[in-house]
């Protein structure tokens, strides 16, 4: 059996081919257009995938999108009422989803009736947790999964033993870790998608100065994990615009103007960093790891396994990733 993989019309725009169960390749578009962090089609990622496996498209048994239309369907037709801007971006990525086969075709000179494969729509976290789970050296082990959004999700966690996985619950939208981080980092002048990882580091040069603040931007909630106090954000609200079309992704701002209230004037692009603004990062990494490692080891507490794998753009976060062998009780870790 042969599954190609493919991740499009999003940041990161990549492609993955498994043969009988094994992982051939898997490369992110990036490599070859030389744009960090690639939107768009990956026809060079799909080419460079085919290639490795020494197959052409007409060999392909399925081919997996990392997108359910279904997934929170109710979810999605509420904040669709709410933000018709929002419902319409939506239905343009639904159309451009269900016309891969035609933009494979297309790009690889074929008619479409030749390419045989069924195409598989899986959920945007079960594909996340997938990906760390079935290439882990683990039979059995916690899954879990925290990024910004997919599927009017931010978070997965579950079960998986042998070929099987258990999902045992999700933190859907608007609630989420990747946009809290985003939308400080962002605050903090650092526009560009996937800056994150400089206000990270940023944090050791302060101090969590701003604790009391940061436990009302996002709050501990028993049973899923957390909860964000959104007046602090404005992706609720309206349409927060986002170019994964082609070519560098972009995103408009996450942070409301009550954040500036509390927090102070954000900073500018190129405006000199204050103590400040090492302080509110250094809270908002202090924050992150207490609000993952809390909802960790509650899920550690339900299933008493000691094996975790972790997988989505949250657990990028490698000063938290440090940390998790002293602040859990997991003795074995995949990421």
């Amino acid at each position: 059996m042969i599954i190609l993989g493919i991740n499009a019309y999003h940041g990161d725009a990549s492609a993955s081919i498994v043969v009988d169960g094994k992982l051939i390749a898997a490369v992110e578009e990036e490599r070859f257009n030389r744009i960090k962090h690639s939107a768009g089609f990956p026809k060079e990622a799909v080419k460079y995938c085919l290639k490795e496996a020494g197959i052409s498209l007409k060999d392909i048994n399925y081919i997996a999108i990392p997108r359910d239309p279904k997934a929170r369907i109710l979810r999605k037709i509420y904040y669709g009422i709410k933000i018709p801007k929002l419902a319409l971006r939506r239905l343009v990525a639904l159309k451009k989803t269900q016309s891969i086969m035609k933009t494979l075709a297309d790009g690889f000179d074929i008619g479409e009736n030749e390419i045989k494969a069924d195409m598989i729509n899986v959920e945007h976290h079960m594909a996340h947790i997938a990906s760390s789970f079935f290439v882990s050296p683990f039979e059995k082990a916690l899954l879990f999964s925290a990024d910004g959004l997919g599927d009017f999700a931010s978070t997965m966690w579950g079960i998986g033993e042998g070929n099987k996985i258990k999902v045992q619950g999700a933190v859907a939208f608007p609630h989420s870790l990747g946009m809290y981080y985003t939308a400080i980092t962002q605050y903090l002048g650092f526009l560009n998608y996937g800056d994150e990882y400089k206000v990270m580091g940023l944090a050791s040069y302060g101090e969590p100065e701003y604790e009391d603040e940061f436990e009302k931007i996002v709050m501990n909630d028993s049973g899923s994990g957390f909860k964000l106090g959104l007046q602090y954000f404005v992706h609720h609200r309206k349409l927060v615009d986002m170019n994964f079309e082609e070519g560098y992704p972009d995103l408009d701002i996450l942070f409301s103007d009550y954040l500036e209230k509390r927090l102070g004037p954000r900073r500018g692009k190129k405006d000199v960093i204050e103590k400040r603004h090492q302080d509110i990062a250094s809270t908002l990494q202090k924050r992150l790891e207490e609000i993952i490692f809390s909802f960790l080891n509650e899920i550690y507490e339900r299933n008493k396994l000691n094996k975790l794998c972790l997988s989505g753009g949250v657990a990028f976060n490698c000063v938290a990733n440090g940390k998790l062998f002293d602040r859990t009780p997991f003795e074995h870790i995949y990421i």
